[in-house]
């Protein structure tokens, strides 16, 4: 239908001005109970009235006053021609396809396409065109006659709102209408649309987002309503018409879609992830609104657990995460999973200089403060505990007066309870947070003996009464899996001694496993909570938008085993992009015979090449240098060298413990330092065995029960391999 809001009551009413003769029942029942749904399919609806109107002259009921016309239209039958015996049966029948009033019934745009009236006209379009210009013509030289009603007059409104307060589409908006496209051109044209906040821009399906570092007013539910189901060109470029094209996409052509958030670290690809998140939500309007409710609660409480604090990044992702949303075939919102890769979880014990640890440690510690809960939890209030400590030396400081704390505290907690965790899941969760803290306490001494020099002890045994009690496991047992380890050598078990510097390692093995595991069992637990109702949507005919966001390139004063795992992603990313955008494109111009100038581009295949062939590929040589008894970072660097003859690794002089990459992004130096034991990450089997003696039901389970998406970086790959193989990019 053609109408309008008028801007002065768009606040306050969410009443329209216009013509209501094309707007199909759907559409109306949609705006006045806000439960109800609708899809692309009402604009063949509007198609269907279109026909009658070329046939009749009028589209039905138009000399009836709008606001009745608003009433009769989901009431009344569907409309047909005036006299329908005198026309062909073929459009007849079409009519009555495009005007099916259960629009889940009623056959897309793709469909009609296939339908008998449009596919006779294939192949004539010389001789209708023809027919059509001499008819145009008669008309003319009769005189057209003009229609006159005082009810029905033209209604002038002004032009659609905008974004930016443009009162035109502008060229500017999309890159690809520039005459000259080089790098200098890009970054001038960005930087212009920069500094008047205009912070998205297109480069054909692509769109570019700069980080305002600030916040603009332009996500409200207002905005959702102008990128809802229009034309690109209608309004100046943002995410949501990204997000409402893959929406589109997928209803029109049931097919899956995928939108891929690339960029460096402090990039905002998290805010644009929620974004997206937020107008895909209200684009499948579910009937359920407590689900909805649900999925905008997801990306808090996962990254509550998963950013971090770093050098260049106040909220950096510290994981990868692919959350797909899943609707029906009429595009309603049913249910959504999220997989989560390759966790930092040394992030857990250590930080570096500048850095924190994960967000949830500050604000659970805040919000028990506030609470007056920390003796409960047996955290102290004067001095941090060893894992959250940094230089500064004020983050108990922080704790106690920083607002922000206190009101993510509350934040997570009502994440908690609508998504679905019981009372007992979040208090569980409360202990082994604060238990990993009071493990991170554990100090160790060594006892040195007659016989023996290499033996340690816990010289105070507050902290571990501490750890141990919270995770609800016995204080000996707990000091025993510490400070030593079995040996089971030709079926006699050794219990053998740990040294300081190993009981220190188990300690934070410990820590980290404790972490991680629970990390991904939040993840299984708000999966379980949002899956589709079986009972009520068949999940087989469903449909995905899937949204890749994972951490972005970094290139820190020192880069370990993270940083490079994080990177080798990130190429995995540009390698889609340079084949979608370039290499399959330039592909299907060549076998459409299209004349188009060869665009030349830095392909990072043999980089890939490098970092993922197998066996002589930097992981699988890591893989295998770690298997080595005997082996230390030192071989491990040497084993590169000797391996890796290419222009993209070097080594530099007088640095043993180091190696450089030439990554698609720059030049990145790696520390090798703990690069193998990163990569073994093992858990020692006396650990899991006290922690499954645990009190505690969701500590049991965490070591009880194989977890799925644990995180490990192959999978990721393979998610990245998936989307290369089936899906294009829309962001």
């Amino acid at each position: 239908g053609v109408s309008a809001q008028l801007t002065s009551t768009r606040l306050r009413r969410n009443t329209s001005v216009g013509t209501p003769f094309w707007m199909a029942p759907e559409v109306i029942a949609c705006e006045q109970q806000y439960d109800y749904s609708y899809d692309a399919r009402c604009d063949v609806w509007s198609l269907g009235i279109t026909a009658i109107e070329l046939g009749d002259g009028d589209p039905p009921l138009f000399d009836m006053h709008p606001v009745k016309t608003l009433f009769k239209i989901p009431r009344n039958p569907p409309p047909t021609l005036l006299h329908p015996e005198k026309w062909c049966r073929g459009f007849n029948h079409f009519i009555s396809q495009c005007l099916i009033k259960d629009f889940e019934k009623r056959p897309s745009v793709t469909h009609l396409l296939e339908h008998p009236f449009i596919k006779q006209v294939h192949g004539k379009d010389m001789s209708l065109q023809k027919q059509l210009a001499d008819l145009i013509q008669e008309q003319q030289q009769l005189g057209s006659v003009a229609k006159t009603s005082s009810r029905h007059e033209r209604i002038h409104t002004r032009r659609p709102y905008r974004v930016d307060g443009a009162d035109k589409y502008s060229l500017d908006d999309d890159l690809v209408n520039l005459e000259v496209l080089d790098e200098d051109t890009i970054i001038h044209q960005l930087q212009k649309r920069y500094a008047d906040l205009q912070i998205y821009t297109y480069v054909g399906d692509i769109l570019i987002a700069l980080n305002p570092f600030q916040n603009l007013s332009i996500y409200s539910p207002q905005f959702s309503k102008l990128y809802h189901g229009v034309k690109r060109s209608s309004n100046p470029p943002h995410i949501f018409a990204s997000a409402d094209a893959a929406y589109q996409s997928m209803v029109t052509f049931s097919k899956d879609q995928c939108i891929v958030i690339s960029g460096e670290s402090g990039a905002g690809k998290t805010e644009s992830a929620h974004l997206i998140v937020q107008h895909l939500t209200f684009l499948g309007k579910a009937n359920n609104r407590v689900l909805r409710e649900k999925i905008l609660q997801v990306n808090p409480l996962v990254e509550a657990f998963g950013n971090a604090c770093t050098a260049i990044n106040d909220n950096s992702s510290r994981f990868g995460k692919y959350l797909e949303m899943m609707f029906t075939p009429t595009g309603a919102v049913m249910g959504a999973k999220i997989s989560e890769y390759l966790l930092e979880k040394s992030r857990v014990i250590k930080q570096a200089v500048g850095e924190k640890n994960f967000h949830i440690f500050y604000y659970i510690y805040a919000g028990l403060y506030h609470q007056k809960q920390l003796s409960e939890y047996r955290l102290p209030d004067k001095k941090p505990p060893r894992y959250i400590d940094n230089e500064t030396g004020k983050v108990m400081h922080d704790i106690v007066t920083k607002d922000s704390y206190g009101r993510q505290f509350e934040a997570i907690q009502h994440c908690f309870r609508i998504i679905g965790f019981t009372d007992e899941e979040v208090y569980s969760v409360y202990r082994i947070l604060t238990g990993i803290l009071n493990t991170g306490n554990i100090e160790f001494a060594a006892i040195s003996s007659q016989h023996q020099t290499d033996k340690s002890e816990v010289p105070n045994p507050e902290a571990l009464d501490n750890a141990a009690a919270l995770l609800s496991i016995g204080s000996e047992e707990l000091q025993e899996a510490l400070t030593s380890h079995c040996v089971v050598t030709r079926g006699e078990t050794i219990i053998r001694t740990n040294t300081v510097d190993k009981a220190a390692d188990v300690r934070d093995a410990m820590s980290k496993a404790l972490y991680g595991r629970l990390f991904s069992w939040i993840v299984n637990r708000i999966n379980t909570l949002l899956q589709p109702d079986k009972n009520i949507c068949n999940t087989e005919n469903g449909m995905n938008i899937g949204i890749l966001d994972i951490f972005g390139f970094e290139n820190f004063a020192r880069n370990s085993f993270e940083q490079l795992c994080i990177n080798i992603a990130n190429e995995q990313i540009q390698f889609y992009f340079n084949q979608h955008i370039f290499a399959l494109e330039q592909m299907e111009y060549q076998s459409e015979g299209i004349d188009a100038t060869t665009v030349d581009y830095e392909d990072n295949r043999p980089l890939l090449d490098m970092f993922l062939q197998k066996p002589m590929g930097l992981l699988s040589l890591l893989d295998e240098e770690s298997r080595f008894p005997q082996a230390t970072d030192l071989t491990l660097v040497d084993k590169f060298e000797g391996n890796l003859r290419c222009k993209y690794f070097w080594r530099p002089k007088g640095v043993e413990l180091s190696f450089g990459i030439q990554h698609y992004a720059g030049k990145v130096l790696y520390d090798a330092s703990a690069f193998l034991e990163k990569n073994k990450d093992t858990l020692p089997a006396d650990i899991v065995v006290v922690l499954r003696t645990s009190e505690n039901k969701l500590l049991q389970q965490l070591f009880s029960s194989p977890l799925t998406k644990t995180g490990i970086f192959c999978t990721a790959l393979l998610t990245l391999q998936h989307l290369q193989l089936h899906t294009p990019p829309k962001l």
